[in-house]
């Protein structure tokens, strides 16, 4: 499988669409609604987007009800086959996506390459796991025969998150329609250009309300949440919008998957190398999204031995990420998404001042004259950390990096453990015990020993406490996507 894109020259081509899709066709919106995208590096509007509603999603749902029918009953190795021509797709489009995604959500062309192969890749791992949807047999002796069959949920709701949009639009459509689903997505408020450009480019491939994409605010991800007819609902969010996705499912009982929030641990044992621990630190901070990554491990927990060692080479490390516009070729570090989001970091930075953090590097906006109207923060990293401090204990979703010094394994098993948190941590030693023994006393879903902040296609992802339920890009989400159905036949003779 592909991992990167060749630097190439790519125009940015927005969607031609701007309604909603469902039902194999483009819709206005009941209400008329539109809002404006924004480029977050440039301030430039983009386009329009359709704010859907919850007649929206009804008119949507009933399409996909019948799309449902239809799909089902497809042979999975036709699904597959489908699924495949979509990767051919998306990869014959990739630099186009990436260069869209990197204008709409501020994240370098580079690193959206990246996350659209990343999708394409999604679609084929998933085609190949359709016969792995298998139930199992239950010994009854001659006279009966008892199995299970696993069966597709119906029409499936997906929201995602902004930091990645192409490639959570894409990718999480795999899954959900390798079972048999119709699947309906969701896409950032902040950044849906690259949806309304995926339903054009696979839409057409599926039958026409199998897929479904709905832009809007909060009123359309609660209307799928809800929706009586919607049989199972996901989301990449924060813990907050967790808890609001859960309470609008409660209503009918459907099953829920959540990939949320996390502030993770970076730990480094005495005997590990400081350059390699200073170089992870700063890779798995995500500083080329700004930091705008779950999976981030902003806090860094270097052990005393070492911890000078690895300050001392932190900074050189950093110095590759440079903000830069989104859309260019070079640049390493983007934007972030919005002047909410924006100001938030800042205001962070400054707590972290006035807590008492040291400011090793960055901190300010970039003084770059053709960055003036974006949303850019330097890279930051603070050290002296302690856990306490609210830049350690809060989910800042930017480029802020924290470092804390320990010694005592206990003390630092405690204080990673003590956020609401668990989706990430990296380990770095070379004693395998020691690696062994950290892991298993970490609370998290994912982790990494000698690396960071990597996904590997098959891996369960996913996080403990608030940061989640479920597991993704691994064969356990396709099957989270499908109902177990006993069956028992009595083979006794009649007389």
């Amino acid at each position: 499988m592909e991992t990167r894109l060749d630097r190439i020259d790519t125009p940015l081509v927005l969607p031609a669409h701007a309604g909603l899709f469902y039902g194999g066709g483009w819709h206005q919106p009941k209400r008329g609604g539109h809002f404006e995208s924004r480029n977050p590096g440039t301030g430039e509007v983009l386009g329009r987007v359709a704010d859907g509603s919850p007649e929206d999603v009804d008119a949507a749902v009933l399409a996909a009800r019948r799309g449902f029918a239809t799909w089902r009953d497809v042979h999975p190795a036709e699904r597959a086959r489908i699924m495949r021509e979509s990767a051919v797709v998306i990869r014959a489009h990739a630099a186009e996506l990436a260069m869209l995604d990197a204008a709409d959500c501020g994240n370098p062309v580079r690193e959206m390459g990246r996350d659209a192969l990343a999708a394409a890749d999604s679609f084929d791992l998933f085609a190949g796991l359709v016969t792995e949807m298998k139930g199992a047999s239950i010994p009854m002796g001659k006279d009966a025969v008892n199995f299970s069959v696993r069966e597709p949920f119906g029409v499936v709701a997906r929201i995602v998150a902004f930091n990645h949009p192409f490639m959570f639009v894409a990718a999480k459509a795999a899954a959900p329609l390798a079972a048999g689903n119709a699947v309906m997505i969701k896409p950032p408020e902040q950044a849906s250009l690259s949806a309304l450009r995926f339903a054009e480019l696979v839409g057409p491939l599926l039958p026409a309300g199998v897929l479904s994409v709905m832009t809007g605010g909060r009123t359309v991800g609660a209307a799928l949440s809800a929706h009586r007819d919607i049989a199972m609902v996901t989301l990449i969010g924060s813990a907050a919008t967790g808890r609001a996705v859960m309470r609008g499912a409660s209503e009918t009982l459907k099953p829920v998957l959540l990939e949320l929030g996390g502030k993770n641990a970076l730990i480094a044992l005495a005997d590990a190398d400081p350059d390699q621990v200073a170089a992870a630190a700063v890779a798995g901070m995500n500083f080329g999204w700004c930091g705008q990554s779950c999976g981030s491990t902003s806090r860094a927990f270097i052990h005393d031995a070492i911890y000078d060692a690895v300050i001392e080479r932190i900074p050189r490390h950093v110095a590759q990420f440079k903000p830069g516009l989104p859309t260019s070729w070079d640049t390493t570090m983007g934007a972030l998404i919005s002047a909410t989001q924006h100001e938030k970091v800042l205001n962070y930075i400054e707590i972290g001042k006035q807590e008492g953090a040291r400011l090793l590097c960055g901190g300010a906006r970039p003084d770059a004259p053709e960055l003036a109207h974006g949303f850019f923060v330097e890279p930051t990293v603070f050290c002296d950390v302690v856990q306490s401090m609210r830049i350690a204990s809060e989910e800042i979703f930017g480029p802020v990096l924290s470092v804390l010094r320990w010694s005592d394994s206990e003390r630092m098993l405690d204080e990673v453990n003590r956020t609401e948190y668990g989706l990430t941590c990296s380990i770095w030693t070379g004693n395998l015990q020691a690696a062994h023994r950290t892991a298993q006393a970490v609370q998290a879903g994912y982790i990494w020993v000698n690396e960071v902040g990597k996904h590997f296609p098959g891996a369960p992802f996913g996080g403990f406490k608030h940061s989640g339920i479920g597991r993704e890009e691994c064969l356990g989400e396709l099957l989270a996507f499908t109902q177990e159905k006993n069956i028992h036949i009595n083979l006794r003779h009649r007389d």
